[in-house]
Parts: structure tokens; C-alpha cells; sequence
């Protein structure tokens, strides 16, 4: 451990005096002693006698080619054998790494087809299936494929009317959609490529489908958008997984660890993602270029000199994790503290904090440049916490001079840190005016306190924003999961404590631990915790956590931690038995995957669709449901003037009074408020006015918490269900939904 220097005159240790060799003379053998100059020579025919070095060597006879020149000749084909033999070792790392890669493509893509039938959907029901935030985001690749041009698509997302009606907003601004340009490029330059040399890219047919509906024709084939668009998308969270092998071995230094990392996430598929289920959504994008950053920070930390390319990868793949993905900002908060930490006491120098910053700081930059100086970014408590740790790094002569014990100095810093990175991102928001995140400060104040708003219940009444279930850690205990990494975290601990206990007792504070130099198992240990937290807070989060934990349980196998351990039982042993105990539940997981059979249908909301595309004016103005109006923008082309994206405070407080539908107010000031929204059409959904995730979880408790001057009154959404006269008029009705057309008075 490199421990921090608080005297201002200290001195280096002085180093042990080099010894001296000649050039043309080699080393002596072992075992053999030095030859002196009042040394007789032996007799003839006397063999070396067994003295304290024990029995001389016999001799060796020169290397062909002479002396020095058959040494330097011996070293050379030495050296070139280790050279290839560690080649020989890359090329299997990799080559196992691409299995694996194949290997987690063809399992999510299998679960995904089986769920749903993808292949035999039709394109209206491939758009349904893409249901909330994934219908939207994929919206926006369909505008741009569908465009006269690229240049031109891009242009109507950057100038968009129909998301927030009659707002014109930038959407790749707004929504983190530069996936979407990137894959509507390739696509089209996937299609010309294949029309100008003759190949098909689709095969089309019809499926008959039963029960009295119409025949569909359904399209298969990567020259169909939403094919072509999920495909790109498995192939990355293919990658991903050799990603995860390379990650694993690297951190335990054998491909054991490797193997481990990449069965836990098998045996643990359902907590680590969710990609096979919902592709579209901004992790199964962004996450990937996560496992890339964590495996280059882990480098970084390990590597005793950093090298530009280093940085320049870490800066590269913090802009691909960022770019995508809105709360990218705030997981990369905890690895800034993770590290931060790490610092405090000691793990790593003053010098690779500093430009690991720097490199956070340049990538903020360039993300803030690439999103059109979207200023949620500069408000975040990610920037904030950056300068608060650069001012600290600075400031390290002035915390040095304190003469206050060695606990202390780090709790100094640590309240440094947190107080003012508080400080700053609220003296930030203000100076800007920014209240778009204001909603997730909200969220979390609710976790521990009694807070309570519309926006807060609307993400808490949801099991996805929910504590972590009681279940979660069961089914991580009976994979094997949660025992292993305790042991794991165990193990860093004990190392970090008798670190600790040293510093603080002053036994050592000149040199570094040989037997614990490396700070990136104390790193990954906090970042473990940082997403423990999270996970426990918020379920869906814990998609951060079990990943992690499958990469911790590859130190399993770490000579590091468990060098007494291997001294007596073989490694293999050791890791294939908790593999095959790990199998067990493991296999039976698998198999309930795969064993999931499903077919897409949606009949209501088809229906619906299809009334609306030739019912009504295509300038026709819609509000409803959240997760109906991303359908109806990107299947019936109307405007809306609400959506799943919640992250704006403005559309926080249009969803609002579009959600008055299913409050206890008056049906002629809900009307008076949807008319200046130049609101058309409501799409009324029924169930959302009488179904409770849990106690205080329906429409109408949820705004007697918000508007508790009308609770006692009937709920608005069941009378107009009844009759919607005189303020609306139902003009299309099915078992789900039922259209209220505002009458303009």
C-alpha cells in the first residue's frame, strides 16, 4: 500500500547498493561457490565435496558457438519461447473470450424469439412489442430509416413536433439517441450495399393467424428495420460477455477467473440483465462500454507506468457509456468516489488519481459538446464531485500540514468530499436554473423519510423503483453467488484492515505492503458496496450489481487472496467444485428460461392503432397513458403531448395534467387544461383507474396525496367510462381503451 507522506522534509528510503556484474562473465551456477584468487585450484581427481552449499555442480559443457556468444544465443531462444508462449496464452485468452461472446449472443437471442415470436410478427406487431420507453427511442431510428435521407432524418429528430406537442425539442439532445443515428446509418448503408450488388435482404410471407383475424405478412431478415435493430443490439451484449471473461481473468490473473465471471452470469441470467426482454432500452446500449471502462480502470490501477493509450481508451469508453444513457452520470459518481476512497487511505498515488480525473473531466466535456451543451450534465453531482476531488488533490500540501492523527486526516477528506459536493451541485442548479433531476433527489429522500409527491409515488408504486425484493438475495445464495463473494469481500477486507491497522499504529510508513500492492481489489470491493447500496434502494439498479458480483467471484481463483489456500489444494479442484455446487440451481435457472414459450399479441391496442391511422387527421393531437403514447407516436405517426421519457421537469408537469384524467377533479377544469395543450383525443384506459400495485398505489390515492382538496369525490376516470358527455365525446371504444374526443367549446 502506498501510504501518504504528512511530513514536509521526508526523505526516501535509502535503496539497497546495486551489485556490481562483470559483462563477460556469467552468473555462477547455484549451488557453486565464487572462485577467489587464494583459492587453489582442485586436485584432478577430486570431485566437489558436500560442504554447506551442499554438493557441487557437475560441469556443464559450453553452449556451441563459444562463450558470450552461445550465452547470448541461449537467452535469445529463452526468450523468444516466453515470448511465445505468452502469445500462445493471449490467443487462447481471446479465442475463449469470442465462445463466450457467441455463446451469450445465441442464449439471448433464443430467450427473446421464444418470448415472443419475433419472426413472425408483423411490423405493426413488432412496433406494439416495443411497449413504454423502447417504442419511443425506437420511433426515432424509424424516422431517421425512413427519411428521404440521413441528413435529413437527423434533422426532423433535432427538430421534432410530434413529442411534445406543439414544442419543438431536439430529441438527441433530449433522449440520449445517438444509438439510434448510429444504427439508422448503418442500416441504410447496409441496404444500399446489398441492393447494389444484388443481395436479398428479407424474405417475406404471410402468416395466417387464426381465430377470425386477418392475414399478416411478416418480413425476417436483417433487411427488416426492427430485425436489423434488435440484432445489432444482441450482438453487443454478445461482446459484452467477452468482455466479462477478459475482465475476470485479468482481475484474478488466470482464466479460471475468467471461466467463473462468465458461468456466475449464466447461472445468474435473470438478476444481471434484462436485454432479451427489452433490447431498446438505454442499458443494453450503454452497459457494455461499463464492463470496457471498469476492465480499463482496473488496468490503470494495476499498471505500475500509464501509458497514453490507456487514457485515451478510458476516455473513449466513458463518452460510449455516457452517450447513451442519462443515468450513466451517476453510476460513474460512485466509481469517482470508489476511487476517491481508495486515495484516501492510501491504495494509489496522488499522480494516477489526478489523470484518471482528468480524463473523467475531458469526457464530461466532450459528452456535454456532443449532447448539445445539455446542461444536466454540468449540474450533475458526477462534475461536482470531480472539481470537489481535483480542489482536494490540489489542496493535499495544505492537509498535510495538519497535524491531526492519520484517521482523522481521512475523515477530513472524506466530509470534504461529500459536503462539498453537495454545496456545489446546489449552488450549480440554481445558477442554472435546473430542476430536471430534481425528481431523483425527491425519490431518494423518500426511501428514508416519510416524502411523499405525484412524481416520487409514481416511481415508487412501481416494483422496478421499489427496494430490492426479499427473494433477490435467496436466489443469489442459492447459486452459490452471495457465499462466494462474502468470501471474496471477506478476504479483501482482512487485508485491508491489517492495513489499516499499521498505518494507524505507525509500524510501517516507508514501504509499500509487497504482499497487498495493487489497489484495484480495494477499489472493486468499494465499488461492490457503492453498488450494493444502490441495488437495495432501487431494484433495478441491482442489473449494477450482480454483474459486479459475478467479476468479484472470479477473484476465487486470485493467488492474491487465497496463495495459502493453493500452497495445499490444486486451484482447478477448488474452482470446478464451486462450479459444479454453483450448477446446480444454476442449470435449473437456465432451464426455466428457456423453457419460457410466448407469443406477441395485443388485439386491443391493434385495433386502436389502426382506427386512429384512418380515423383521424394526421395532425390529430393525442394524450393518454404514458406508455400507450409512445405506441401511437411511433405506430399511428400523431403528435402526443406526453411520453415515457420522465426526466424533464417540463413533461413532469405535462404528465401531470394529462394524469388529472384519473383524479377526483371537476371533468371541466381537466378539459380547460388539456385545451391548452391543444389536446384532440384522450385514450382512456380503464384499468388505469382501478388497478393498486400495493396499498396507495392507484390513480386516485396518488392524487389524493397531490390534490387532497378533492379526495372524497368519485374518481373522474369512472364516470367518464360511464358517460363521457357533456365535456367529451367518446368516439371509439374496445375492451381496453376508449377515445374521448375534447370538444372545443
Amino acid at each position: 500500500m502506498v501510504l501518504q507522506a504528512r511530513n514536509k522534509h521526508r526523505e526516501a528510503a535509502p535503496k539497497p547498493p546495486r551489485a556490481s556484474r562483470s559483462p563477460l562473465r556469467a552468473a555462477p551456477d547455484a549451488g557453486a561457490e565464487e572462485p577467489g584468487p587464494e583459492r587453489a585450484p582442485p586436485s584432478p581427481g577430486r570431485k566437489g565435496a558436500a560442504g554447506r552449499k551442499g554438493p557441487r555442480a557437475e560441469p556443464v559443457a559450453p553452449p556451441a558457438g563459444g562463450g558470450l556468444r552461445g550465452r547470448l544465443a541461449a537467452g535469445l531462444r529463452g526468450a523468444l519461447g516466453l515470448r511465445r508462449a505468452s502469445r500462445v496464452r493471449t490467443w487462447t485468452t481471446l479465442l475463449l473470450a469470442a465462445f463466450a461472446a457467441v455463446l451469450h449472443w445465441s442464449h439471448i437471442t433464443h430467450l427473446f424469439e421464444n418470448d415472443r415470436h419475433f419472426s413472425h410478427l408483423s411490423t405493426l406487431e413488432r412496433e406494439m412489442a416495443f411497449r413504454t420507453e423502447m417504442g419511443l427511442y425506437y420511433s426515432y431510428f424509424k424516422t431517421i430509416v425512413e427519411a428521404p435521407s440521413f441528413l435529413n432524418g437527423v434533422w426532423m429528430i433535432m427538430n421534432d413536433k410530434m413529442t411534445e406537442y406543439p414544442l419543438i425539442i431536439n430529441t438527441l439532445k433530449r433522449f440520449n439517441l445517438y444509438p439510434e443515428v448510429i444504427l439508422a446509418s448503418w442500416y441504410r448503408v447496409y441496404i444500399k450495399t446489398m441492393d447494389l450488388i444484388g443481395i436479398q435482404t428479407k424474405t417475406c410471407w404471410t402468416v395466417t393467424r387464426g381465430e377470425g383475424l386477418s392475414p399478416i405478412e411478416s418480413c425476417e431478415g436483417l433487411g427488416d428495420p426492427a430485425c436489423f435493430y434488435v440484432a445489432v443490439i444482441f450482438i453487443l451484449n454478445g461482446l459484452m460477455m467477452a468482455l466479462f471473461f477478459i475482465y475476470g481473468t485479468y482481475l484474478s490473473g488466470s482464466r479460471l477467473g475468467g471461466l467463473v465471471t462468465v458461468l456466475c452470469f449464466f447461472f445468474n441470467h435473470g438478476e444481471c440483465t434484462r436485454v432479451m426482454w427489452t433490447p431498446p432500452l438505454r442499458e443494453s446500449f450503454s452497459y457494455p462500454f461499463l464492463v470496457l471502462q471498469m476492465l480499463l480502470v482496473t488496468h490503470i490501477l494495476r499498471a505500475s507506468k500509464l501509458y497514453r493509450g490507456s487514457l485515451i481508451a478510458l476516455c473513449i469508453s466513458n463518452v460510449f457509456f455516457m452517450l447513451p444513457w442519462q443515468f450513466a452520470q451517476f453510476v460513474l459518481l460512485t466509481q469517482i468516489a470508489s476511487l476517491f476512497a481508495v486515495y484516501v487511505v492510501g491504495y494509489i498515488d496522488i499522480c494516477k488519481l489526478r489523470k484518471i480525473i482528468y480524463i473523467h473531466m475531458i469526457s464530461l466535456a466532450l459528452c456535454f459538446v456532443l449532447m448539445f451543451g445539455n446542461s444536466m450534465l454540468l449540474t450533475s453531482y458526477y462534475a461536482s464531485s470531480l472539481i470537489i476531488i481535483w480542489g482536494i488533490l490540489e489542496m493535499k500540501p495544505y492537509f498535510l500540514k495538519i497535524n491531526v492523527p492519520e484517521l482523522s486526516l481521512w475523515v477530513i477528506q472524506g466530509c470534504s468530499w461529500l459536503f462539498g459536493t453537495v454545496t456545489l451541485k446546489y449552488l450549480t442548479s440554481k445558477i442554472f436554473g435546473i430542476a430536471d433531476d430534481a425528481h431523483i433527489g425527491n425519490l431518494l429522500t423518500s426511501k428514508f423519510f416519510s416524502y411523499k409527491d405525484f412524481d416520487t409515488l409514481l416511481y415508487t408504486c412501481a416494483a422496478e423503483f421499489d427496494f430490492m425484493e426479499k427473494e433477490t438475495p435467496l436466489r443469489y445464495t442459492k447459486t452459490l453467488l452471495l457465499p462466494v463473494v462474502l468470501i471474496v469481500f471477506i478476504a479483501v477486507v482482512g487485508r485491508i484492515i491489517s492495513d489499516m491497522w499499521n498505518v494507524l499504529t505507525k509500524r510501517q510508513t516507508h514501504v509499500r505492503k509487497q504482499q497487498f500492492d495493487h489497489g484495484e481489489l480495494v477499489y472493486h470491493a468499494l465499488q461492490l458496496l457503492a453498488y450494493a447500496v444502490l441495488g437495495i434502494l432501487i431494484m433495478r439498479l441491482k442489473l449494477f450489481l450482480t454483474p459486479h458480483m459475478c467479476v468479484m467471484a472470479s477473484l476465487i481463483c486470485s493467488r492474491q487472496l487465497f496463495g495459502w489456500l493453493f500452497c495445499r489444494v490444486h486451484p482447478g479442484a477448488v474452482v470446478f467444485a464451486v462450479l459444479a455446487a454453483m450448477s446446480i440451481q444454476g442449470s435449473a435457472n437456465l432451464q426455466t428460461q428457456w423453457n419460457i414459450v410466448g407469443e406477441f399479441s395485443n388485439l386491443p391496442q391493434e385495433e386502436l392503432i389502426e382506427w386512429i391511422k384512418y380515423s383521424t387527421k394526421p395532425d390529430a393531437v393525442f394524450a393518454g397513458a404514458m406508455p400507450t403514447m409512445a405506441s401511437v407516436k411511433l405506430s399511428a405517426l400523431r403528435p402526443v403531448v406526453n411520453h415515457p421519457h420522465y426526466e424533464d421537469a417540463g413533461l413532469r408537469a405535462r404528465t401531470k395534467i394529462v394524469y388529472s384524467m384519473y383524479s377526483r377533479k371537476p371533468a371541466e377544469e381537466v378539459k380547460r387544461e388539456l385545451i391548452k395543450l391543444q389536446v384532440n383525443y384522450y385514450i382512456l384506459e380503464e384499468s388505469w383507474c382501478i388497478r393498486r400495485s400495493k396499498p396507495g398505489c392507484s390513480m386516485p390515492e396518488i392524487w389524493d396525496v397531490e390534490d387532497p382538496a378533492n379526495a372524497g369525490r368519485p374518481p373522474l376516470c369512472n364516470l367518464l367510462v360511464k358517460d363521457s358527455k357533456p365535456h367529451f365525446t367518446t368516439v371509439f371504444q374496445n375492451s381496453v381503451y376508449k377515445v374521448l374526443e375534447v370538444i372545443e367549446e
